[in-house]
């Protein structure tokens, strides 16, 4: 299985509007694509204040390829419409990981 891990730090003045816009539009937009078998959402609780709130969103792929696909096809879109929105208001890093049994 593979986690792509999506961190998010958004500003304090946007996050109420941004959080509900990211649970009740982005992810389903993205679980829409049906190659994530899964997801969650962490709020991260031990950060200095760095004048936002960061947040670990998680989705889980079956495979390399699926996730490939999810990178060629989709991402690029899903990402610009979170951009458009909230460009200036929010930083972000993203992580494969591989799960190892």
């Amino acid at each position: 299985m593979f986690l792509y891990n999506i961190t998010y730090n958004i500003e304090h003045a946007a996050h109420d509007e941004w959080i509900q816009w990211m649970k009740h539009t982005h992810v389903p937009a993205v679980l829409a694509t049906n190659l994530p078998i899964g997801n969650r959402i962490f709020k991260l609780l031990t950060e200095i204040d760095n004048g936002g709130v960061t947040y670990s969103f998680q989705f889980f792929f079956a495979d390399q390829e699926d996730y490939n696909t999810y990178i060629t096809e989709h991402s690029s879109r899903l990402a610009a419409e979170v951009d458009r929105r909230y460009g200036s208001q929010y930083v972000v890093f993203r992580t494969l990981l591989q799960e190892i049994v």
